[in-house]
């Protein structure tokens, strides 16, 4: 499907764009990752990456460019190119949790966010291994595709908002590859009714749908790992801050480096840090 070219901040093209990028990422990065065997190379950070991750940089670019030519693109892939924020630009991770892929283990997804004037107002995410696809729509609401995913086609969907949470038994979902000692002793300071591990940027979804009312992150993580999902929750009524000074979260920072930060329900009684 040829899409016209954006005129303006034109919402409805930017939905169907980024849901049609992300479905197309996810059929090529499952082609790879069903194979009996792809390549891992180390970065300059001795991070992982794999071919799932490059040709889903690649498609995902083509297609934004083809599309919004204007607009400052800053993927995981070609982070190094980009020196300076715009106010406006849009961030893709086009896998995330690559860990998780090397390993099998499903909790990966696509990322694709638009950000204006430090805020990602606009973003999917999609894990195809799980089968799950969540996105804000043109008005902004996230929403939950229940498939069957079709390229040109919106599926049926269902909005999706935040929990009510019970302070008295919160919901706590934690990274999966990143779990340390801080983040425990952060989360001991609440009542916990369960605890959940979870990959990738699922985290802010399972948030965005109520499956859990607090993420706390405290660890590295960069704009591209964040945006979309940080896009969902707050499309769902939650909230992103930063852990210091549970101040608002923002984009366009140097390096695109995020400091630590917890994700939650308005409703949870947020602890110091």
């Amino acid at each position: 499907m040829k899409l016209p070219r954006r005129i303006g901040v034109d919402y409805p093209l930017m939905e169907r764009v980024f849901r049609r990028l992300a479905l197309l990422a996810g059929e090529r990065i499952m082609e790879i990752y069903n194979a009996d065997d792809f390549e891992v190379k180390a970065k300059s950070d001795d991070s992982p990456v794999t071919e799932a991750d490059e040709a889903a940089d690649a498609l995902i670019s083509a297609g934004i460019a083809d599309v919004f030519p204007e607009v400052t693109l800053v993927t995981e892939e070609q982070a190094a190119s980009h020196t300076q924020s715009a106010e406006s630009f849009i961030i893709v991770d086009p896998l995330d949790g690559t860990k998780e892929f090397i390993k099998r283990r499903g909790d990966f997804t696509v990322n694709i966010a638009y950000v204006e004037n430090g805020i990602p107002v606009r973003g999917v995410v999609y894990a195809p291994a799980k089968g799950r696809l969540f996105y804000t729509e043109a008005d902004g609401r996230s929403v939950e595709e229940v498939g069957p995913f079709n390229l040109d086609e919106k599926g049926a969907v269902k909005p999706i908002s935040v929990s009510k949470a019970d302070n008295s038994g919160l919901l706590v979902v934690a990274s999966k590859s990143h779990r340390d000692a801080a983040t425990d002793a952060y989360v001991a300071k609440y009542a916990v009714k369960d605890m959940k591990s979870a990959g990738s940027s699922l985290k802010f979804c399972l948030v965005a749908t109520g499956e859990a009312d607090l993420y706390p992150r405290l660890g590295r993580t960069m704009e591209w790992d964040t945006a979309a999902g940080d896009a969902v929750l707050r499309g769902a009524g939650g909230q992103v801050i930063r852990f210091d000074d549970h101040s608002v979260f923002t984009y366009g920072k140097p390096g695109y480096e995020n400091p630590f930060f917890i994700a939650h329900a308005p409703g949870v009684d947020l602890k110091a840090g």
